[in-house]
């Protein structure tokens, strides 16, 4: 269905492997040592939008998520982390799509596998932060990892079938 060269199909596969690189460099430091706070608390020191944010609240992996459990500036870091997850997967997701489109030519079997096989490495990658001092793995994060690979699989196939027409 998806007529991708496998000189560009590499070109994606080693995005893929670049960006697991990433992930596994990124899961190997400690929250202090990717904390933005303190970039935060300088970039957004008239906290913008808090009243609007002040009204958004929910529970993610047991716990309250709002301004007034976490703070301004804790709160929107955990959006910055949680785009964070959903983006690199979905980069991640989709490159393994393209790539393994070049050279599967049966997309039904390319994109059933990059989206379990990103999965798999947001559990493994789960697992590593886990090993790693002060951070905390999350079964909700493996599945927003999952739905980022899973978007941009349904983007590209949407993409390409209407490119095709």
């Amino acid at each position: 269905m998806f007529k991708t060269s496998r000189k560009n199909g590499n070109f994606y596969l080693a995005i893929a492997v670049m960006m697991m690189a990433i992930l596994f460099y990124s899961s190997s430091q400690t929250y202090e040592q990717q904390s933005q706070l303190s970039n935060l608390s300088h970039w957004l020191k008239n906290q913008p939008f808090k009243e609007f944010l002040s009204n958004i609240h929910f529970a993610y992996a047991g716990k309250v998520i709002s301004i007034e459990r976490l703070g301004y500036f804790s709160f929107v870091e955990f959006f910055i982390r949680k785009a964070a997850h959903f983006t690199t997967y979905f980069i991640l997701g989709g490159s393994l799509f393209l790539g393994l489109s070049a050279r599967v030519k049966e997309w039904w079997i390319a994109a059933p596998f990059s989206v379990l096989a990103a999965l798999g490495y947001a559990a493994s990658d789960e697992f590593h932060q886990m090993l790693t001092g002060g951070r905390t793995p999350l079964f909700q994060d493996v599945m927003l990892d999952g739905a980022g690979a899973l978007c941009a699989v349904v983007l590209i196939f949407i993409v390409k079938k209407i490119a095709k027409k």
